[in-house]
């Protein structure tokens, strides 16, 4: 099979799996846009915009520097506190490993952090903190309980034929973490970061929602809610699906290059 057949076949299938995909629900959303503004009208708009109208919005919110700002002072925040969640639950799952009595201590309130509701949090963190750092701090609330879970079980569940072979060929604590237990515990941490960064995007945005930081994604959202401009609402939630994507994307592609690391 030639370069350029082999370029065609996998082009064939990002076509099959994606531009057909979305030109569906695009079509779906439009034939409901369209049905709808027939029966209602101009008021059409207050319910749901056509996807061209919200397409128009994007472009002229795009255009101008306060969209960029909002959005990229939202990704930081919210990929700062998904980074200090990553860091706290790998060392608290390392701490509960390692030790009973931290293992006591911690996961009882780790579980308490796991079962109380997002909007509780949000909550209680905007009466203790400065309101643009309530959606790192909710960010990482979110994403520790996640890793600690997947790490604790990829240590748990680390081969004990391998710990075997390490002590018998003496092993420093060094090398054994370094030889058996990070590429045992590698695919959890994966796994664990990549549901981790969906549930630390939507609880930061919602808690930009509710405590309203000057630049945020989640501010514009509440403002043209308040003002009923669904165009403007419906893009930037475009903005919020795009950026977890983005997100998402990256990390993938970070880990899969950490992995080829590990296994060379």
């Amino acid at each position: 099979m030639t370069i350029s057949t082999t370029f065609r076949s996998r082009a064939a299938e990002q076509f099959r799996r994606v531009v057909i995909p979305l030109a569906f629900w695009l079509g779906v959303w439009q034939l409901a846009a369209f049905f709808l503004d027939r029966a209602l009208g101009r008021s059409s708009l207050l319910l749901l915009p056509g996807p061209v109208q919200v397409a128009r919005t994007l472009l002229r919110l795009g255009a101008t520097r306060a969209f960029w700002a909002n959005a990229a002072v939202s990704l930081g925040r919210i990929f700062g506190g998904f980074a200090a969640g990553v860091a706290l639950g790998t060392a608290a799952a390392v701490l509960t490993s390692a030790s009973a009595w931290a293992r006591r201590l911690l996961s009882p309130a780790i579980q308490v952090i796991r079962a109380t509701p997002v909007a509780s949090f949000i909550m209680l963190v905007l009466l203790w903190a400065p309101t643009g750092r309530v959606p790192t701090l909710i960010a990482a609330l979110m994403v520790l309980p996640v890793l600690w879970s997947n790490v604790s079980r990829g240590i748990a569940e680390t081969s004990p034929l391998l710990l075997e072979a390490a002590r018998a060929y003496r092993f420093s604590r060094g090398r054994t973490v370094r030889l058996v237990y990070i590429p045992s515990v590698l695919p959890y941490f994966a796994s664990g970061c990549s549901t981790a960064l969906g549930l630390a995007w939507k609880s930061g945005v919602a808690a930009e929602v509710l405590c309203q930081p000057r630049l945020a994604i989640g501010s514009r959202l509440y403002g043209a809610k308040i003002t009923l401009e669904m165009p403007e609402l419906f893009a930037w939630t475009i903005v919020v699906i795009l950026l977890s994507l983005l997100l998402e994307y990256a990390l993938g592609a970070a880990l899969r290059r950490l992995g080829r690391g590990r296994n060379p």
